[in-house]
Formats: structure tokens, C-alpha cells, sequence
């Protein structure tokens, strides 16, 4: 009966799993959708966009998923269910660790092949514009730098052992089969965990370029709005009527057949650029004002105010745990050498002291982690939206609704991909007691009391790892101790970026209705796209 129990509550989480999948689509779908240009659009390129965004927000759900299961396995007292025999654990370890594998596996493949090929297959056909077979081969060239990337980085996290026996009398041969036998006995997982570590260091860059950022523009922007409309348009007619006086002006010096000098033709130019930019601003603005969406929003707008507090208020959360925790590792941990990792909690932080509350009342701690999780995500999606995609100084792409490039979504998904990757360290550095056993307890043999007592919580680190599970997560977080290194500075560069984000966007005022909609460079065919948009 207990086992039948099991199945059933497995068969439930599937079905459950089948519902979020089918959601997660359908999201990324209307989300690309929503920002590709219309008279730009590829089915190739949105098909990859809409597969990478729905396997970076899949990866993002492992890790509650993963904390879950180990954590289900036990019972409140410390003991193990009648059905998680060793057997059945096994197996439940062995199909979440298999899950990661395809999942990493997958993100691999997009981020160092699929994408690639996609993005200069698309640059090739707007150079080009003709021979299909001449574009796959262009494509295929330069993919093959990012294959042979993905290559060096698989052989040298399979091949490059952690700890080297110390044996002066050793063979060459000996320490080659050396190597064979540490890949053979790892499963692969060496080499894919050096990859994926490789990656996430990329992915914490862009965390820190985007997310920081995002965490502290979109809920203020939320609490902000924007300005009205039709103040906006009014506004934007006075600048009509100054730039066609000034027009005006400049042109009547030429009226008694005198020529305008050089300067005046600038200006001119100039002008009537500015005018025309004006004018598309005014058609863009009279589409706003009539819509329904606007209206819809105007309604809305108290729950946005709330929505923005929430947001800000789990932003100060995951910033204030991230800096105790840092802290903790600065002033506990071995040093940069182990990668200033930690097995206890010194100092605590708010995450630390929340999670063992919410415990007690299943399934909150899942639902404030996956919230984190989720959080985070689309906070890295309004950072990406509000700055764009940039290289150094140089910025490559704007995301704009209804207008962006299918490279630009390209990239953002990739970008996406990225930092979800990272997003598991960030959590592991908020809670790692929580992120390593859920909230699995143990017992103890305490000799100065009677009989077997519960310890809950995590005071002996070797019970610990006698009697609980540890996440899958965890095997892929620690097996090169100079990334955590990389994690640690990376963490206090996130600090700084979310603090300087934060008084930026209290200094700026209400952003634009139609802000980043109007650019200079736009075509009078991309007013269409907008308007049809917003209709």
C-alpha cells in the first residue's frame, strides 16, 4: 500500500511536471513572438529562440525539483519512508543526476553549436541573400571554433585529474591509465561539470552585467510607471512646431538666390532627420492613446505598485543573504586556495533563518526557492530588455517589441542560458546547507543522554553524510576549486553592481510610454509593426 502510495504521488508529480512544461512553452513562445521584428522573422531562428528560452527556464526548475526529492525521501524524525530503500534512492538519484546530464548536455549543444550555426547562417543570408548551400558551409566554418572549444574544455575536465597520487617510482603509462581510470570511474561527469563550471564563470558575468541591474530597475520601474500619453504627446507636438520654425528660418536665407553655406545644410539635414523621428514618436503615441492595452494597464496599476514592493522587497533579501554569506566565507572559510568554501554556517542571513521556518509548512521553502529562482530569471530578461546586448562598450542589439533582430534574440537566449547556469551557485551561496540536503534531519547518537536523539539542522557534518542524501546540484558546484574561487569575487562584484543600479534608478525619472520604441535609425515600415502590435 505504501508503495502504491509512492507511484501514485510520482505519477502526480509527472503530471504535474507534464503541465509546467506545456506552460513553460506556451511562455516562450508569446515571449519571443512578442519582441521579433514581424518583417524580419526567420522560422529557423525563432524555433531555436523559443527551444533555448523554454531549456534555460526548464534548467532553472531543477534545482527545487532536486532539493525536493531528496528531501521527500525521509521523514520528519530523521528516519527514513518504507519505500526509499537503498534501491529506490538509488534510483531517484541516479534519474535526477541523469536529468542534469541531458539538460547540460542540451544546454552545451545549443550554446556551442546550435546557436552559433543559426546566428551566421542568418548572417551569411543577409550578406549573400542567395545560395542555401553556400551559407551552411560559411556557417559550418566558423561553428566549428565554438566546437572546438566545447571539445578542449570536455577533454580537459576529463582528463586532468583534481588529486595526483604523489609516487616518484610511477610510469609514464601508469599515470596515463591514471587518467583513463578517474574518467571511467567518474562517468563523464568530471568533464561535463569542468564545462558547465567553464560556462557558468561566463554566466556570472552576465549575471552581474544584466541581472544586478534588472533586480534593481524593474521593481522601481514598477513603482514609477511611466508618463502619460497624452502629456507626452503634447509635449512632442510643441518639439514639432520649433523644429519646423527653425526649419523655416534657416531655408529663408536662400530665398534671394543665395545658397546656404555648409554649415546651414548640416543643420538642415539634421533637422529634418529630427523632424521625422519626431513625427514617427507622434503616430507611435496616438497608437498608444487609443489602444486597449494601454487602458488595461492604466487599470492595473495599483497592482503593479504592489507587485514592484514584492519585487524590491526579494531583491533587498537576496542581497542582504548574499553579502552575509560572502562575509561568513571571508572571515571562516580556508582561503582562496579551497576556494573560500565552507561546511557550516557562521553567520547567519535572512534566506538561512526564512528557510527552517517555512519548513515546518510544506511546500513554502519550494515555493520561496523556486520564487528566487524565477525571480532571478526574469530580472536577467528586464536587465537584457532595458541595456540591450552589448560587447564592452560597443552595443550590438536593442530588444524592442515587435522590432528586435532575430541575432539579437539569439543572443539573449544564449545570454539566458548562461546565467541560469550560474543561477544554482547563486542559490547554493544563499543557503548551502538547504541547496546540498533540503530539509532532510538525522539522528545522532548522543551518549550523554538516553537512547537516540534528533539533531535537526546540520551539526555534525559526518552524520550528515552518513544518513542524508546530498542534491545532485552539489556535484556539479565543487569540482574545481578555483571557480568557487571565481564565484566568491563574482559574488561581491553582483554587490556593488546591484547598489550602483539601485541609486541610478532612483535618480532617473518615469521612463517614456514608448521608451527604446522610436530610434533615429528606424524605418517609417517599423511604425506598422508597433501599431499592429499594439492593436
Amino acid at each position: 500500500a505504501k508503495m502504491a502510495a509512492a507511484t501514485s504521488d510520482l505519477l502526480t508529480g509527472w503530471c504535474l511536471f507534464g503541465l509546467v512544461l506545456l506552460a513553460i512553452l506556451v511562455f516562450c513562445w508569446i515571449y519571443v513572438r512578442k519582441y521579433q521584428s514581424r518583417r524580419e522573422s526567420e522560422v529557423i531562428s525563432t524555433i531555436t529562440a523559443i527551444f533555448a528560452l523554454a531549456v534555460a527556464l526548464i534548467s532553472s526548475a531543477l534545482l527545487p525539483v532536486d532539493i525536493f526529492l531528496v528531501s521527500y525521501m525521509k521523514n520528519p524524525n530523521g528516519t527514513f519512508k518504507a519505500w526509499a530503500d537503498a534501491n529506490v534512492s538509488r534510483q531517484i538519484e541516479d534519474t535526477v543526476l541523469y536529468g542534469y546530464y541531458t539538460l547540460y548536455s542540451i544546454i552545451l549543444f545549443c550554446v556551442f553549436l546550435w546557436i552559433p550555426f543559426v546566428y551566421f547562417y542568418y548572417e551569411e543570408k543577409e550578406d549573400d541573400g542567395g545560395n542555401t548551400c553556400t551559407q551552411v558551409k560559411s556557417a559550418l566554418k566558423y561553428t566549428l571554433g565554438f566546437i572546438t572549444v566545447c571539445a578542449m574544455l570536455l577533454l580537459i575536465g576529463a582528463f586532468v585529474p583534481l588529486d595526483i597520487p604523489n609516487k616518484k617510482n610511477s610510469t609514464e603509462w601508469e599515470k596515463v591509465k591514471l587518467l583513463f581510470e578517474e574518467f571511467g570511474s567518474s562517468h563523464g561527469l568530471t568533464a561535463l561539470s569542468f564545462s558547465i563550471s567553464s560556462l557558468t564563470v561566463i554566466g556570472m558575468l552576465a549575471a552581474i552585467t544584466y541581472t544586478a541591474y534588472g533586480m534593481s530597475a524593474l521593481p522601481l520601474n514598477l513603482i514609477k510607471g511611466t508618463t502619460s500619453a497624452t502629456y507626452e504627446r503634447l509635449e512632442n507636438t510643441e518639439d514639432i512646431e520649433e523644429v519646423e520654425q527653425h526649419l523655416v528660418r534657416i531655408k529663408s536665407k536662400c530665398r534671394d538666390g543665395r545658397p546656404l553655406s555648409s554649415r546651414d545644410r548640416r543643420s538642415v539635414r539634421q533637422l529634418e532627420e529630427r523632424l521625422r523621428t519626431l513625427r514617427r514618436r507622434e503616430r507611435h503615441l496616438e497608437s498608444i492613446e487609443t489602444s486597449w492595452w494601454t487602458k488595461f494597464c492604466e487599470a492595473i496599476r495599483p497592482l503593479k505598485i504592489v507587485w514592484g514592493v514584492f519585487f524590491i522587497i526579494v531583491a533587498l533579501l537576496f542581497t542582504v543573504s548574499l553579502f552575509l554569506s560572502n562575509l561568513d566565507k571571508a572571515l571562516h572559510s580556508a582561503g582562496f586556495n579551497s576556494g573560500f568554501i565552507i561546511l557550516g554556517t557562521n553567520l547567519t542571513n535572512p534566506l538561512n533563518m526564512l528557510l527552517p521556518v517555512l519548513q515546518t509548512v510544506f511546500p513554502l521553502d519550494y515555493i520561496l526557492i523556486t520564487t528566487i529562482v524565477m525571480y532571478f530569471i526574469f530580472t536577467s530578461m528586464a536587465g537584457i530588455r532595458n541595456m540591450g546586448i552589448w560587447f564592452f562598450w560597443i552595443r550590438l542589439y536593442k530588444i524592442r517589441r515587435g522590432k528586435t533582430r532575430p541575432q539579437a534574440l539569439l543572443f539573449l537566449c544564449m545570454i539566458l542560458l548562461l546565467i541560469v547556469l550560474h543561477t544554482s551557485y547563486m542559490i547554493y551561496s544563499l543557503a548551502p546547507q538547504y541547496v546540498m540536503y533540503g530539509s532532510q534531519k538525522y539522528l545522532v547518537q548522543d551518549y550523554s543522554q538516553y537512547g537516540r536523539h534528533l539533531w535537526p539542522g546540520f551539526l555534525g557534518f559526518n552524520y550528515q553524510l552518513e544518513q542524508c542524501i546530498v542534491t545532485r546540484t552539489y556535484l556539479f558546484l565543487h569540482k574545481f576549486w578555483f571557480f568557487s574561487a571565481a564565484y566568491y569575487f563574482g559574488n561581491w562584484a553582483f554587490i556593488a553592481v546591484f547598489l550602483i543600479g539601485l541609486i541610478v534608478s532612483c535618480c532617473k525619472g518615469k521612463k517614456s510610454v514608448i521608451e527604446g520604441e522610436v530610434d533615429e535609425d528606424d524605418s517609417d515600415l517599423s511604425d506598422d509593426e508597433l501599431s499592429s502590435y499594439y492593436h
